[in-house]
Parts: structure tokens; sequence; C-alpha cells
């Protein structure tokens, strides 16, 4: 049975010496995205904003989200979610915190259940998430983010060396501010649930870079007298073809995910599709160019052969 193969056995792309066009469009896509979180900003959700959670059990055996949101959209009470919750009789409604205090909170419940009239059987529970709470939830959010990134850094620090870990931190940190960059762009809703992507995100791609960076080990020791260009070339399009099919299979899912998963985590699957993209990338054109320049060390297994066309340095 013949494998399937997307990327050739003989692949030989030269991913060095393109490293200065990957780095110039990097450093110019960090820079849009924090102009953009900057200038523009992001359009936060109720998780960090506060807002109204209404939990309501319809009359219908299916609630009929579609209709429901159509409904409530129409009210003029800006941001507004809702999701199955539990049952598909059960609806969590989300609205964004209004202007005026409590009594604005209470008059926008109000004009809910008015608008819901007799498609809801029961109002199981009616919160206010006051901004405080979403000023906590922020800064647990940064917390949580910058705590894997730390660990990230500690763990490929010590399985690789010190080199091998600030090169992935800052691939790292690449994908992360253009995820965000993604978002202030087209003003996508950043919640909880975005946050969730994002580490999700900073998983996949150290597990990328991890991959690549086994090999580019591995071959360290290997061929003591290769050019570190060519080692790294070599490295990259040995570990390419996994590298691309891992991904693709990823995109699939996610591409049914954000095609029929709904507006509720439409958001979510933006996020890990453009994670999975950016996060490929910088695994390949970015993490292991920039251990060019952190002269990192060639291990102490003796030499063995090079490959044919190596050239000796020296």
């Amino acid at each position: 049975m013949k494998k399937l193969t997307i990327v050739p056995a003989d692949t030989s792309i030269d991913f060095m010496g393109r490293r200065l066009i990957a780095f110039a469009f990097s450093a110019m896509l960090v820079l849009a995205s924090a102009g953009l979180f900057v200038g523009q900003g992001l359009n936060l959700g109720i998780d960090f904003l506060g807002g109204i959670v209404i939990e309501v059990q319809t009359n219908d055996t299916q609630a009929n989200v579609g209709e429901m949101r159509s409904t409530l959209g129409q009210l003029g009470l800006g941001d507004v979610s809702l999701q199955e919750f539990g049952e598909p009789d059960v609806v969590l409604i989300r609205i964004q915190r209004q202007e005026g205090g409590d009594e604005a909170q209470q008059e926008a419940v109000a004009a809910v259940k008015e608008a819901l009239g007799g498609t809801v059987k029961e109002y199981r529970r009616t919160e206010t998430v006051g901004p405080t709470v979403g000023e906590e939830l922020r800064e647990a959010a940064i917390i949580a983010v910058l705590a894997a990134i730390g660990a990230i850094l500690v763990y490929v620090w010590f399985r690789f060396e010190w080199q091998f870990g600030v090169a992935a931190v800052i691939a790292l940190l690449h994908d992360v501010i253009s995820t965000i960059g993604l978002f202030a762009l087209f003003q996508l809703e950043f919640n909880l649930a975005t946050v969730a992507a994002i580490l999700t995100i900073a998983g996949y791609s150290i597990n990328d870079t991890v991959v690549v960076f086994d090999r580019v080990r591995e071959n360290l020791r290997k061929y003591k007298r290769l050019p570190l260009t060519d080692l790294f070339n070599l490295s990259i399009n040995s570990t390419l073809s996994r590298t691309v099919m891992t991904s693709l299979t990823t995109l699939l899912a996610l591409g049914s995910l954000y095609l029929l998963g709904g507006e509720v985590i439409r958001g979510f699957s933006v996020a890990l599709i453009w994670g999975v993209v950016i996060g490929t990338y910088s695994s390949i054109a970015l993490a292991v160019p920039l251990l060019l320049y952190l002269k990192v060390y060639r291990g102490t297994v003796e030499e063995q052969a090079e490959p044919a066309g190596a050239k000796a340095e020296g």
C-alpha cells in the first residue's frame, strides 16, 4: 500500500537562505499587531467588561437559539451571545454591561423577558457580572498566558539548551502577539474562550518546534563539520513532511468546527486556525533560524560521516 506523501522525501528548500525575508515579515507582523492593539484595541467580551448572564429553560424540547438570537439582537443592548447550556431546552444568554449602573441592568433584563415572552418556561438564574470581576478575569488571563510561556521556556531549556528555549519563546511571543493583532484587526470578540485558544496555540506551536529542535540536536551531534546553515536546512526539510501533514489534518478539523460549530465558538475557531498556520510558520522559519545567532552547542558525540555534497567548515 502506497504511503500518502504531501512533501517529497528529497525536498531541499533553502529556508536559511530566506531567513532575512522571514525575519522582516515577522517583524512587520508583530509591529502591525502591536499598533492595532494600541490604536484600535480589542473587542472585549462580557467576560472582561462585565455584563448580564441569564439562564432560561424554553417551552420547546429543543430551543431555537437562532430565532432567540435574532429577537434579542433587535433590542439594541449591544453584544448579545446565546448558547445551549447542558440540555437542548436550556439556553445561556450573555449581554454586555449597560451604561447607567444597576438600574440600567435591570431594565435590560426586563426588556429581554418581554422580548422572549411565552417562549420561556422558566428563568433559572439572572446574574450581573460587574466591572471588578471583569478586571480580575483580565488579570488572570494575562497571568495564565505569561505563566504558560514561562513554563515552556523552562521545559525547552532543560530538554535542550538555553539557546533553544530563547528561540522557542521568541517564536511563541510572535504567535501570541499576531493572534491578538488578528482579533484587533477584525474586531472579533475577545473573551475567555479566546484566551483558551491562545494557550492551545502555544501548546501546538511548541510541539511543532520541539519536533524540529529534536532533529536539529541530533544533527548537531552527528555532523560536526557541516555548516550550521546547511545543518538547519537539513533538519527542517527532514521533518517538513510530518509538520505539513499534522497541520493540514488539524486544519481540516478546525475548518469543520468553524463552518458547523455555530456563532458561539466562531472566534475560538478563527484563533485556532490562525494559530496553526502561524505556529507552523514560526517553527520552521523563525525558531530554527534564530539558533544561528545564539551559538548553539554541537554536543560531544563523535563525528560521523557527513551527507553527500556537504561542505566542510574552515
